[in-house]
């Protein structure tokens, strides 16, 4: 066995446990402080943030996992592909493009802000990208020998097994973003001011019976 195999085999107890297919919440408390959790908190500790892999009840990776192949449903379930990217960076494409020729059902999440770093440390432990998760394996940086080698001990087919059709969920941020602002109507046109001009003084008529 080689270095690598045996080093593959000695961390595959960390793919026994999935990553949580809940979302998980930033909440920021009255006094500002900020802690996470997959849990809804009460409403008392502030307004909570979706930022996990569902951003709803029934969420788009799981529509596109209920179209797979039993074998495949069974892989994914147990040992979920994540793909961490950020724009601009040649090696996510690259990344991106080693999980579609295999034939990977996979989740991308977007590190586009600070939110979304802090929250990609909480989950992964690393703030690099591209970073790939297979189950809660996280695998920084792109190396296709070790991403192949962590998919074949999850159990995913060494050749896509993807129907004919299928349609992986769209690339999203990784914490949930607030609605748009409502655009606010325009001010109502000032009335325009009272004429204050003063009237122009007419002087009063010449007494009679003053003769020059």
């Amino acid at each position: 066995m080689t270095p690598l195999r045996r080093t593959v085999a000695a961390c595959a107890a960390g793919l026994v446990w999935a990553l949580p297919a809940h979302a998980l919440y930033k909440v920021v408390g009255p006094d500002g402080r900020v802690t996470y959790t997959d849990r809804p908190p009460p409403a008392d500790l502030g307004k909570p943030q979706s930022m996990g892999r569902d951003r709803s009840p029934v969420s788009e990776a799981a529509s596109a996992s209920n179209a797979l192949p039993l074998e495949l449903r069974q892989v994914v379930a147990r040992f979920p592909v994540t793909l961490y990217t950020s724009a601009d960076c040649a090696p996510c494409d690259t990344g991106r493009r080693l999980l579609q020729v295999r034939g990977i059902p996979f989740a991308e999440k977007r590190v586009l802000s600070e939110d979304d770093a802090e929250a990609m440390n909480r989950l992964t432990g690393g703030r690099s990208v591209p970073t790939l998760t297979v189950g809660t394996q996280a695998l920084r940086g792109l190396s296709d020998t070790d991403w192949h080698a962590y998919l074949d001990v999850a159990g995913y087919p060494k050749e896509s097994r993807l129907p004919r059709g299928y349609q992986p969920p769209a690339a999203a941020p990784l914490v949930a973003r607030d609605a748009e602002p409502r655009p606010q109507p325009a001010p109502a046109p000032a009335a325009p001011a009272e004429n204050t001009a003063a009237a122009p003084v007419v002087p009063p008529p010449a007494p009679t019976g003053i003769r020059f």
